[in-house]
């Protein structure tokens, strides 16, 4: 008499729990959609907005360009005579950057990985304290070495003149420079290159190739998803990239596309539709390559969730 109730709860928790079975799709799928609206949100609305004229930017409806006008396009290729030359600029220091660092950085993680040397541990864990230190406190120290020096007029050594900084202010090489190797790249190539069978660099030793032969040949043909990461992370970065090249760079001939937007920024008012066309110029790209690299973007968070240590 008193196994009813028992089998009644029972069979309502189990019917509970499939319900929440069934239900579990349906609701991953609609906090999925949800939150894609949420992360679309701010690209429509750009692109919205960017094709309304300055005048009636705020006007109803906002969420359709009504009147629809290429008004802020023309003006900002246009009225501006140094877009392309920004353009070129961004392009510029964003390839380069993202050539060496992928370089440097694999060469770095493959040392720290493989390679037995003084200080190593030391080194490897001052390389991660400096990843907790913000960007905003070695601004100065990295604008003082990169242009006029530490010490004015040089390092005195008897008669002796030595250079503490490298004299690269309002050159692109200055925007370059710091930026070649990163200690994120570095730590993310190191804990990859950990993970490889040394038995694949031992082969290729006993096959007659040495150090660096084995890094070029064998090791960085497997590491391409890592380096094709890194190299978009890298990209993404320098391309909007602002605070630096801002310090650096001073002739309007030289600035990067984010540097040259500002222009439409005044001391009492922002061309926010202009603004907005403008971005839209300075994101494309960024899309361009998430698009075609999503496969291997993917692939490489996937291994580094699976790795170990």
């Amino acid at each position: 008499m008193k196994a009813s109730p028992t089998y009644r709860a029972v069979t309502f928790s189990d019917r509970l729990i499939l319900l929440l079975e069934k239900a579990k799709n349906p609701i991953f799928y609609v906090v999925l959609f949800i939150w894609a609206l949420v992360c679309i949100a701010p690209l429509y609305f750009t692109l919205v907005f960017s094709l309304k004229p300055v005048a009636n930017i705020y006007d109803e409806p906002l969420f359709f360009p009504n009147p629809f006008s290429l008004e802020n396009y023309r003006d900002v290729i246009g009225a501006l005579p140094l877009f392309p030359r920004w353009l070129l600029n961004s392009m510029l220091i964003s390839f380069a950057v993202t050539c060496l660092r992928v370089l440097f950085c694999a060469m770095g993680g493959y040392a720290f990985a493989r390679m037995e040397f003084p200080f190593k541990n030391f080194l490897f864990n001052a390389m991660l304290v400096s990843m907790m230190i913000p960007g905003q406190v070695t601004l100065i120290p990295s604008f003082l070495v990169v242009g006029p020096g530490i010490i004015r007029g040089g390092l005195k050594i008897g008669e002796l003149t030595l250079p503490t900084g490298f004299g690269l202010l309002d050159n692109p090489l200055g925007v370059i420079l710091p930026g070649v190797v990163s200690a994120f790249g570095i730590f993310m190539m190191t804990q990859f290159y950990k993970s490889i069978p040394k038995e694949l660099e031992e082969a290729a030793m006993m096959d007659g190739l040495g150090r660096f032969g084995t890094f070029f040949k064998v090791v960085l043909p497997i590491s391409a998803t890592q380096l094709i990461t890194l190299a978009l992370l890298t990209f993404q970065g320098e391309w909007n990239n602002f605070l630096w090249p801002l310090t650096v760079l001073r002739t309007p001939e030289n600035f990067t596309l984010p540097i040259g937007l500002n222009w439409f920024r005044g001391e009492y008012y922002t061309l926010i539709s202009k603004v907005l066309a403008g971005s839209l110029f300075n994101t494309l790209p960024i899309l361009i390559m998430f698009f075609i690299f999503q496969r291997y973007f993917t692939q490489s968070i996937a291994a580094t969730g699976l790795k170990e240590g």
